[in-house]
């Protein structure tokens, strides 16, 4: 019986490691943290966090689905498999906020059952949807008495410090965040932040004492390791007033950077009139129900309309991308009100996730992911040929490769958004044409349907991939 290998962004726990095994997702959970998983379990905290949605659901298996590998675990727990993989470099403000409020709310809850984290990793948390839930079974330990909170640094800098980022300077942290992996430092904030923030009481306690710590562990003048941490004293009620504040402060975090962003109205101002809306409503609504897709990537997704449609319609799951902020957060309040099952992420086309982490392969890049059953591409192409200078054949060949049919959206160059992209620029885009866009759909796959949008002229084209 062969041993079945981990996944590759699991490597890192010693009291167990996560598996994929024909589409199911399995957790051993080894010798070493078998005690702390008992202690825990015991508790009833885990059935609880499960019976509020906070936690993903598990049960105890039998240790032989995963061979040699089960053989040497105490325990190997199944878990459902999540539609989507996001890592918070690629999450919203208001997704990163609603990951921070839930991971102190379940650090609350432990408490209350005796039980602490041992790390605070955004990691942690994904969506289902809009919503957030927590993955990682094994961060519980029994609480000591008195001790500190060993994860309130990493807390603060993928959690707190991205959203102070955006809060208070209106910088979004994806980039910042997508570079350094591991959130924002406590030093490098304080560099950004002007001395008026300084009189906020929550901004002195957490970040520019966490930034303190940092500075003099450095210089050894205060060090921190086990013995101090093993000898200190923070009573319970301390632990849990910080977690209570924290909490109440990040609930009123707001994006500074409050305007109307460039796409985030498109839904409402574009040019189509309510007929014309109604045209490509239906022919969205017709592909979707003849494919009923299990997953659904909306690449451009502005406000979050088509995906709704679309699992109005048949699909399971939606993944909605864009680059806009402003469209996101209007998404994600969308996906939040309507409880509905769309994922919104910011990502540029012209720039998607890569593989990246230890070894290139910790965090996968999103082709890597997941593999989507149908692609909505409407009102993008014009952006990457246009915008960002894609040459047209290959934007076509990457919308092409995302999944085996779709809908891909022509916008001509007289369309007035096309117009605002080619606006103060030579127009160096002799085959951005109709004539070519179809000639090349149709070498490269099987077109079912096109509709051409009256007086905008923009056409939608509905291909099965050959």
């Amino acid at each position: 019986m062969s041993t079945t290998q981990a996944l590759p962004g699991s490597f890192r726990d010693p009291s167990g490691q996560v598996f994929e095994v024909d589409n199911h997702i399995f957790r051993t959970v080894t010798e070493y943290g078998t005690s702390e998983f008992d202690f825990v379990w015991s508790t009833g905290l885990l059935q609880k966090l499960t019976l509020n949605g906070w936690i993903l659901p598990f049960e105890k298996v039998d240790q032989e689905v995963l061979g040699l590998t089960g053989k040497t675990a105490s325990y190997v727990l199944e878990a459902p498999k999540l539609p989507f993989v996001s890592f918070p470099y690629e999450w919203p403000f208001s997704a990163l906020k609603a990951a921070a409020l839930l991971h102190l709310e379940i650090h609350s809850t432990a408490l209350e059952h005796g039980v602490t984290l041992s790390d605070a990793s955004a990691y942690n948390v994904q969506f289902h949807g809009a919503e957030p839930i927590f993955i990682d079974h094994l961060s519980f330990r029994k609480y000591k008495p008195g001790e500190f909170w060993t994860g309130h640094r990493q807390f603060c800098e993928q959690f707190l410090n991205p959203l102070l980022l955006r809060a208070f300077l209106g910088i979004s942290h994806n980039a910042w965040y997508r570079g350094g992996q591991e959130g924002i430092g406590s030093e490098d904030l304080c560099r950004l932040l002007k001395w008026r923030h300084f009189f906020n009481s929550n901004v002195l306690s957490q970040v520019l004492l966490q930034s303190y710590f940092q500075r003099s562990a450095r210089k050894n003048v205060v060090k921190l390791n086990k013995t101090h941490l093993a000898e200190s004293n923070f009573p319970l009620p301390s632990f849990q007033k910080l977690l209570k504040k924290l909490h109440g402060w990040i609930s009123s975090l707001q994006p500074l950077d409050g305007e109307i962003t460039v796409w985030q109205d498109y839904a409402e101002f574009h040019n189509y009139s309510s007929e014309e809306k109604e045209i490509k409503k239906q022919f969205i609504v017709d592909f979707v129900q003849h494919n009923k897709p299990k997953l659904v990537w909306d690449i451009g997704c502005n406000t979050g309309a088509w995906g709704a449609e679309a699992l109005g319609n048949g699909a399971e799951y939606v993944v909605g991308f864009d680059s806009d902020q402003g469209a996101l957060e209007k998404t994600f309040s969308r996906a939040r009100d309507e409880k509905l099952l769309l994922q919104p992420l910011l990502m540029d086309a012209a720039n998607p996730s890569p593989n990246q982490g230890w070894m290139g392969c910790e965090r996968a890049g999103l082709h890597a992911r997941a593999s989507a059953d149908a692609v909505l591409a409407l009102a993008l192409i014009h952006h990457l040929v246009i915008g960002r200078n894609i040459p047209f054949s290959q934007v076509l060949d990457w919308i092409l490769g995302l999944a085996p049919t779709g809908i891909i959206e022509f916008v001509p160059k007289s369309d007035s958004n096309a117009q605002v992209l080619l606006h103060l620029r030579e127009d160096i885009f002799p085959d951005y044409t109709e004539e070519y866009f179809l000639s090349y759909m149709a070498q490269k796959a099987e077109i079912i349907r096109t509709q051409v949008v009256p007086s905008s002229r923009r056409i939608l084209v509905w291909y099965a991939r050959s």
